[in-house]
């Protein structure tokens, strides 16, 4: 962390998951430019990799890879940021979306509250996002819309279930 401010996972849990992602987006950035800067032979090389391997479509495969490893509060995590409500509808794609911001909100989660963890996750994910346009992408989408359930689509978001509790205790 840039700012040695210390976060307790209790506290990385309870703040925006849209903050979290935001976070999260820039860790992943960074983490993917790093490596291409060893790997690539030119920066246009570089561009070029980095943005496919940071699409959403990587991001939602290094998800997918990532799941079966994740602890209870990381799959919490996960959940809540894979059902936030959308800020914008992309009606076709939308699951591999859902599950791109939920791998984001996991790592800017971790970023704060656990680098030891978040380093041992990058690195199990750099497979899943190694392979641009693997096969199996179309199944990606199923396996997404089987995950979300409406009992997980509350008629809000989390950032407002948030907002509101908070309200109703002053």
């Amino acid at each position: 962390m840039f700012f040695e401010q210390k976060v307790t996972q209790a506290e990385a849990a309870v703040m925006s998951l849209r903050q979290l992602a935001h976070l999260g987006d820039a860790v992943f950035h960074l983490f993917v430019r790093e490596k291409e800067v060893f790997r690539a032979s030119s920066a246009k090389q570089m561009h070029k990799r980095t943005t496919k391997l940071v699409s959403y479509k990587a991001q939602a495969r290094a998800m997918q890879k990532l799941t079966e490893h994740l602890t209870d509060n990381e799959k919490d995590i996960v959940r809540r940021a894979r059902n936030m409500k959308p800020a914008a509808y992309r009606s076709a794609e939308q699951a591999l979306y859902r599950r791109a911001t939920a791998f984001e909100s996991l790592l800017g989660y971790l970023y704060l509250s656990d680098h030891a963890r978040l380093v041992e996750l990058m690195m199990l994910a750099e497979a899943g996002i190694d392979a641009p346009d693997a096969p199996g992408d179309e199944d990606l989408t199923e396996d997404v819309a089987d995950d979300v359930t409406s009992e997980d689509l509350p008629g809000q978001s989390d950032d407002q279930s948030d907002e509101t509790e908070e309200g109703a205790d002053a």
